[in-house]
């Protein structure tokens, strides 16, 4: 019987096995969809590619959602990236974020990772890793488990959603399901992973979900950009040995006390924050008029 509804259970029954995350994820999967081992890894396949496919359309889209507001800004970061502060691959992966938001943002398919607030985050963490390290599609399968069992505890624990604990719940979760996973890929224990999901959340926490007229573009969609290179810095930084002096647990517990701490304004209901600026209020009316 495969068990843990925290951070560190999941980490001692790794260690405990002398095993990965992911394979603790992948029989805990087994053990609760009553499906095969084929089955589970074969639906995560099919997950990835979608992922890789919304990534490849996002970064050539010029195509405006319906509000016009976002739409081509993905295309316009990818073609800037060799000559930006941060370097080909950071920039990439927020392009790629980007471009997956933008996706989404015109009904194009993509895969909620945990949220479709926040689907960029994750897929362009390890689409940078594939581009940049050459790090193969199997590795990148097995590290998605590792994000879904984080995703998961946090959601026992805490919450996914902006209108119950703000974007720090979305992003902020999505950031540390992207960072674990791409320490995994730099062949990281599982403290490491720990460590490095507690150093991107608690550096989110607070954000909160503020939606200009009530959709998820502004500034929902430059935000998977922003955060997926916040994971980056968190996976880095546990790999060269540098530790979260709040334990992972205890970050989760913050942020479920601060997401509740959130007023009703700051919780996905365009009541306050960047939603209510004079900006977005013209923006609104514009688009319900």
């Amino acid at each position: 019987m495969i068990n843990f509804n925290n951070i560190e259970e999941l980490i001692v029954l790794a260690e405990e096995a002398g095993t990965s995350l992911h394979e603790i994820v992948i029989k805990r999967e087994m053990q609760d969809s009553q499906k095969s081992r084929a089955e589970i890894m074969l639906s995560m396949q099919t997950n990835w590619q979608v992922m890789q496919a919304s990534i490849e359309r996002g970064i050539k889209n010029t195509e405006k959602s319906l509000s016009g507001l976002t739409g081509g800004d993905a295309k316009k970061l990818y073609a800037y990236r060799q000559r930006g502060y941060m370097g080909q691959e950071v920039l990439s992966a927020a392009a790629y974020a980007v471009g997956i938001s933008e996706v989404n943002a015109v009904m194009g398919r993509i895969v909620a990772c945990p949220t479709a607030g926040s689907c960029g985050i994750v897929p362009a963490a390890l689409y940078a890793a594939k581009m940049e390290r050459n790090v193969s599609d199997q590795a990148i399968v097995n590290a998605l488990f590792t994000a879904a069992g984080i995703g998961m505890v946090i959601d026992q624990n805490a919450s996914i959603a902006g209108a119950a604990g703000g974007c720090q719940a979305e992003c902020g979760t999505a950031a540390g399901m992207a960072a674990a996973a791409l320490v995994e890929l730099a062949g990281g224990s599982p403290r490491q992973i720990g460590n490095a999901v507690a150093l991107s959340i608690k550096n989110l926490l607070g954000l909160v979900c503020d939606p200009v007229a009530g959709l998820v573009e502004v500034p929902c969609v430059k935000r998977n950009g922003f955060a997926v290179i916040e994971a980056m810095l968190a996976a880095d930084m546990s790999m060269a040995g540098i530790d979260s002096v709040i334990p992972v647990d205890e970050v989760i517990d913050a942020m479920n006390r601060i997401g509740k701490a959130l007023p009703k304004s700051l919780r996905e209901t365009s009541e306050g924050g960047l939603a209510t600026t004079a900006t977005a209020q013209v923006i609104e009316k514009r688009i319900y008029k």
